[in-house]
């Protein structure tokens, strides 16, 4: 796992021209990757109240909206732009309303993201 930094931005920015790619590869990827390991070291208990709390942020995005604004969420693959297989439950960026989703089209895909 690893955080698509391709889409991001700071202000007007885009996030890639801000950042040292080295350091992404070197520092930030592990660092996310290892987020539950670093949780269960710092709180010295169980990660799951933070994975709680993520499920909690998908049905509450689900269910009352994301306003527009993209979001990650695992869904089915059937259909979608990027060329995942069929069948598939992916993280895809989404936008939801009225308890429905649906796959942000058009993005690039490159080696971030």
């Amino acid at each position: 796992m690893y955080p698509d930094i391709t889409h991001g931005f700071v202000g007007n920015e885009k996030l890639t021209s801000k950042v040292d790619h080295a350091w992404v590869d070197t520092y930030f990827n592990p660092k996310v990757g290892k987020r539950g390991a670093e949780i269960i070291a710092a709180r010295k208990l169980s990660s799951a109240a933070s994975a709680g709390n993520a499920a909690i942020e998908h049905i509450r995005d689900w269910a009352l909206g994301t306003s527009g604004k993209w979001t990650s969420m695992g869904v089915t693959s059937n259909g979608n732009p990027y060329k995942v297989p069929e069948n598939l439950v992916f993280s895809f960026p989404v936008t939801t309303n009225n308890g429905e989703w649906e796959i942000v089209k058009g993005l690039t895909v490159d080696e971030y993201s």
